[in-house]
């Protein structure tokens, strides 16, 4: 018998640690029986991650807002088709590190470019697909840029994303709380501060009733 699909996506600011958790959480799920497919944005499919190199690339700091969004969305729809429906009408389970919400709070509030050019592009790429359940691993932006520029000083490099103003972090910080308190049926916020292992604990309390 077919198990029933499940759609689950991570979100949070950069250095949350939801990729981390991300990947526990798939293994967990693969050690219940359940066949997994673990994605990520921008990146997942082989030209997703052709897409992704233009977007984090810090040479590209002229990349303006409209066409980074466009890039996105670009991404996310060859993600869609390519593995997540497919993965999803075989009855896996699929988790991505990011998804639309990334969008909806980085370029939406962060950039400005508003919520409603974002859901329209949406229902382009994406076709209605909205993940049963969000996890919003929370740090504040203060913490998520030192998390993000230790780590870029430990691989001697950063992306574009992580040289943006405090003032542009907070933003999205305070986006990804209103979108919580909008959808607190899919949106779970988990706290980011908590050590890996009493994270991965409560993300699981979060995801044991879809499974």
């Amino acid at each position: 018998m077919r198990q029933q699909r499940l759609f689950l996506t991570f979100e949070g600011m950069d250095g949350s640690g939801k990729t981390t958790q991300m990947r526990m959480l798939a293994e967990r799920l693969r050690l219940h029986g359940r066949e997994v497919l673990e994605t990520a944005e921008p990146g997942g499919t082989r030209i997703g991650t052709e897409i992704r190199r233009i977007l984090l690339d810090a040479a590209n700091q002229e990349l303006k807002p409209t066409a980074e969004m466009l890039l996105y969305f670009a991404c996310r729809a060859q993600n869609v088709d390519e593995w997540i429906l497919p993965a999803l009408a075989a009855g896996k389970i699929v988790i991505s590190d990011r998804f639309t919400d990334s969008t909806l709070v980085y370029q939406g509030c962060g950039r400005g470019l508003g919520a409603e050019t974002v859901v329209t592009l949406d229902r382009i790429a994406c076709r209605g697909l909205v993940p049963d359940l969000t996890l919003l691993i929370d740090i504040d932006a203060e913490t998520s840029l030192a998390r993000a520029h230790a780590r870029n000083a430990s691989r001697a490099g950063s992306d574009r994303m992580d040289e943006q103003s405090l003032e542009f972090h907070r933003k999205v910080y305070g986006a990804y709380h209103a979108l919580a308190a909008r959808e607190p049926q899919r949106v779970r916020v988990i706290d980011g501060g908590a050590g890996i292992d009493d994270i991965a604990v409560e993300i699981w309390k979060a995801v044991a009733p879809y499974v």
